[in-house]
């Protein structure tokens, strides 16, 4: 078969994975039920607390595959942005600032709002002593990675977030979350993140393997992209969780509780 149809077939190949693959994650992201935040932080609280480089974890709406994410991870966060901020320089969207870099399921990588989080449940986790020039160079690394498309080739993967508890071992859940084929145009939400952070030797949850047994000497791997969620960046020793309610001056004295008593 001469090369050129060879090529070709395979482009149309992709282009129809590609259109099934929308489809299903379509399917994947409806709601399936409410969604009433416990606590979410006041928006002007947030936008007061968060800084550039920030990682901004959300509780996301009841679906199918955020379903799937929180039990893979046993977490309540399923969806995960970087904070790039004002410097940035990525325009508006309807009078709002685009501040928040983040890979969502059938849109690829995009730029935000922070409003866009305003009504669920939101947690900063801020990378403790990132130099100025590592946290230009992140912030660099997710901006120029917009428009980038969401892997959505694999769609046997795909279609496992279908099942609310994938009957899978734990120690097989985090690899379940790596969908997808490794392109280097196309990213998911933790994924892009930590390539940022490894692009400057930033630790987020490296693996920690002895190498001696007799002086239990111990060296630190970096885990490969595609197996990080969006946990991870909550329980790093390496991040700080900041919450912005404390951030900007908590009083529990000045709290109005309701005190009416049903009769």
């Amino acid at each position: 078969m001469p090369p050129h149809r060879t090529t070709l077939g395979m482009s149309v190949t992709i282009k129809l994975l590609d259109w099934i693959g929308e489809r299903v994650a379509l399917q994947l992201q409806k709601p399936t039920s409410g969604y009433e935040p416990y606590a979410a932080a006041r928006p002007e609280l947030v936008a007061m607390t968060i800084r550039p480089a920030d990682i901004l974890l959300v509780e996301g709406p009841r679906s199918k595959i955020n379903s799937a994410i929180r039990y893979l991870t046993q977490s309540t966060w399923s969806h995960s942005a970087m904070y790039v901020g004002l410097g940035a320089g990525l325009g508006e969207r309807d009078g709002e600032p685009l501040v928040l870099i983040e890979a969502e399921l059938g849109k690829g990588v995009i730029a935000s709002p922070l409003s866009k989080y305003a009504t669920f449940n939101t947690r900063i986790c801020r990378p403790v002593g990132l130099t100025p020039e590592d946290r230009i160079e992140v912030i660099r690394f997710v901006t120029e990675r917009i428009g980038y498309a969401y892997d959505l080739k694999n769609i046997i993967d795909l279609m496992r977030y279908f099942l609310p508890n994938p009957p899978v071992p734990a120690r097989w859940r985090r690899r379940m979350i790596a969908l997808g084929s490794g392109e280097p145009t196309r990213a998911i939400c933790s994924t892009l993140i930590a390539q940022a952070f490894e692009a400057v030797g930033y630790p987020i949850l490296p693996e920690v393997r002895r190498v001696d047994d007799v002086s239990r000497k111990e060296i630190l791997h970096i885990r490969h992209h595609s197996l990080y969620a969006p946990r991870d960046f909550d329980i790093s020793p390496f991040f700080a969780v900041v919450k912005p309610t404390i951030e900007t001056g908590f009083d529990y004295k000045k709290m109005q509780w309701d005190n009416h008593k049903n009769a």
